[in-house]
């Protein structure tokens, strides 16, 4: 493929300390045209050397269950170092407490082991793309756990609360991991609007936190 095709196409760090899992997604991937595996770790401490080498790299595929440094833990090091890195975690698993706490960290995504090669390219470039991507079975998890009480009316129905345009728009950016400053940025408002805003909406839909907000956007089909 010729370098100007190469430059446009998602470059994606592999990290999973079984390298047998590692070619194994690679095989998935290498006939997707518009994503590029740049570069591959066996541990937390080498992904963030490779993630050095390659500062190029947009989505990392993490495995949780890994020796030396914690799938959750490379992720929190990794938005510190690296915060336009889009994280998806990969687990055999999908307990309530790993998904929250891939969440808490930073994580975009996060995908079962037996995923197909159809929802992994498709959670690569959703992620890639600044949203969010989670497997069915962890959304059914996450909904199944909301902590947040449903807003019913007359007739029982669950639906939303009624948010402003601009509330909407904010919780849209919170959920695809946005910080205020970026929210700010992206819609030419102050970063003390944004914080009013963003207790306006954790007010309103009974949030204690991002993970909330996720859940509730998840439950009202905010979100993927």
């Amino acid at each position: 493929m010729p370098e100007s095709s190469a430059d446009v196409r998602i470059q994606v760090l592999l990290v999973d300390d079984h390298q047998m899992v590692i070619e194994g997604i690679k095989t998935l991937l290498k006939n997707e045209a518009d994503i590029r595996v740049v570069a591959q770790a066996n541990s937390g401490p080498e992904a963030l050397r490779r993630l050095r080498d390659h500062p190029q790299v947009q989505v990392a595929i993490f495995d949780l269950n890994m020796p030396q440094m914690t799938g959750v833990e490379l992720t929190r090091a990794v938005r510190d170092a690296y915060p336009q890195v889009r994280i998806i975690a990969l687990s055999m698993f999908h307990d309530h407490t790993s998904i929250t706490e891939v969440l808490e960290a930073g994580g975009a995504g996060y995908l079962l082991k037996n995923t197909s090669k159809q929802e992994l390219g498709d959670a690569i470039r959703r992620v890639a793309a600044g949203q969010t991507y989670f497997s069915p079975e962890v959304g059914s998890t996450l909904l199944q756990n909301l902590n947040v009480p449903a807003n019913r009316d007359r007739s029982g129905e669950d639906r939303p609360v009624e948010l402003t345009a601009r509330e909407r728009e904010i919780l849209q950016l919170i959920a695809q991991e946005y910080s205020n400053q970026h929210i700010a940025e992206t819609l030419f408002i102050s970063e003390r609007t944004v914080e009013t805003h963003r207790k306006n909406i954790l007010t309103k839909t009974n949030s204690k936190s991002v993970v909330g907000l996720i859940q509730y956007a998840l439950r009202h089909k905010l979100i993927s």
